[in-house]
């Protein structure tokens, strides 16, 4: 973001491993949004640790670059559900997932649409949820994506200051106006905890906040 010489620093820190680029690489082949990149992933390997997570679910796949990523800062019994409508997209996942030799134990593929998976997922039973594909696919299950997780849970959309067309008021295509929407939406809600980062092309994060103990 911004192109300083902090940011451009900030983007080059991370180091990804050979099996990650390998799945980035397949990535960049298929069609749809361009694969994540390396802070951007560190940063979701970070959130996943800092919960001590062991149930995860990834909306889209994206060739399982944010699976390796979400799978390095798990737990070693950690379960990384990912869900996508995209067969090829699945299917590049699948093949990172192995050529990583993660244990099929861990991962569990879904093919179908959020509106689709969702009501067959167990609410309350996540302690990260995150979207790494355009918000139109999943917007409109925002409240079906939130309680999937727990208090204390987080969930974490990426993109949503691509292009900086959010803050363009000018700027009303159909994927800006649902990141406005979704934005606004997890800003306003007493229940979250919510932040923006400018990592990569922007992280909205959304945080339960934790019950009262009684």
């Amino acid at each position: 973001m911004g192109g300083t010489a902090e940011v451009a620093y900030a983007e080059r820190f991370t180091a990804e491993s050979a099996e990650i680029g390998a799945a980035r690489a397949r990535a960049e082949q298929l069609p749809g949004p361009p694969p994540l990149a390396p802070a951007v992933g560190a940063m979701l390997s970070v959130l996943a640790a800092s919960v001590s997570a062991r149930s995860v679910v990834s909306i889209g796949s994206g060739g399982g670059v944010p699976g390796l990523w979400l799978l390095r800062g798990m737990r070693p019994d950690g379960v990384l559900t990912t869900l996508d409508g995209d067969a090829a997209q699945l299917r590049a996942a699948r093949t990172a997932f192995a050529e990583a030799e993660v244990p099929s134990s861990r991962t569990r593929m879904i093919f179908g649409t959020p509106a689709e998976v969702l009501p067959r997922l167990s609410p309350g039973a996540y302690d990260l949820v995150a979207c790494t594909g355009p918000p139109r696919d999943y917007s409109d299950q925002l409240a079906g994506l939130l309680d999937l997780v727990h208090p204390g849970g987080t969930l974490v959309c990426h993109g949503l200051l691509a292009g900086a067309r959010i803050a363009d008021r000018s700027v009303r295509d159909p994927q800006t106006v649902a990141w406005r929407e979704l934005a606004r939406t997890v800003r306003d809600d007493e229940n979250l905890l919510s932040a923006v980062l400018p990592v990569g092309a922007g992280l909205l994060l959304a945080t339960k906040r934790p019950t009262a103990a009684r």
